[in-house]
């Protein structure tokens, strides 16, 4: 099967790299976005420029899986949106979409026209618990900043039809017990109004294709067995 990865935010595509062998050997094929702005460096770069390459991806591929990762996971939903009949399930990692018309990613303050990645002080506790010194070094040193077009750009969506698309939302630094009392609470109205939403508890850090990159693949391919 057709599996879209899409990085989250201040990650190029190759952060996919591992998770996308175990796929490629468990007989799938995995195709990690290039998204402008992060894998360009381009700082002009804007969400729409991000979706585009995301549902040129889906527009070559039969009935794929669509992995959005954080921040992406509102990606992943736009595309379903705009591909609902195309995309057989859409999987979330440690993110939920946005409602229609929230910022994408206004998460940190933009300077000089970017959002540069703060550090792990906002990211300590069970969200980097799991990944060692030369991990967390290396994600550091290869973050691109994210484009302001990008995180201060607004969600959008016109095709009530994606709340056909099944969605399974993984949850690695918090529980699907978490996961669902947000949605019941309303923090995530778009999972709310979804016809099919299931949960997948991991057992990682916010950066699973990183710390668990085989455990993670094997996950996404249980989910393309079920699509």
């Amino acid at each position: 099967m057709d599996i879209i990865l899409i990085p989250g935010l201040w990650l190029k595509a190759p952060v996919w790299d591992r998770t996308g062998n175990a796929l490629r050997e468990l007989g799938h094929r995995p195709i990690a976005v290039e998204l402008p702005g992060a894998d360009d460096g381009d700082p002009a770069a804007r969400l729409d420029d991000q979706l585009v390459a995301v549902l040129q991806a889906v527009d070559a591929s039969s009935s794929p899986i669509i992995v959005g990762h954080s921040a992406a996971s509102s990606l992943a939903w736009m595309a379903a949106d705009r591909r609902p009949a195309d995309i057989s399930r859409v999987a979330l990692i440690g993110g939920f979409p946005w409602a229609d018309g929230q910022q994408f990613a206004a998460l940190f303050p933009i300077v000089g026209g970017v959002m540069a990645f703060p550090g792990w002080e906002p990211f300590e506790g069970p969200d980097s618990a799991d990944l060692d010194a030369e991990t967390r070094e290396m994600i550091a040193r290869d973050a691109v900043p994210v484009p302001e077009g990008v995180a201060l750009a607004h969600v959008t969506y016109g095709d009530e039809r994606r709340f056909t698309v099944p969605v399974t939302v993984i949850c690695p630094e918090f529980g699907p017990e978490d996961a669902m009392a947000w949605i019941a609470s309303g923090d995530v109205p778009e999972l709310a109004a979804a016809a099919e939403v299931s949960f997948a508890d991991f057992d990682s850090g916010h950066w699973p294709m990183l710390s668990r990159p085989t455990e993670l693949a094997a996950l996404i391919a249980d989910l393309a067995r079920g699509a």
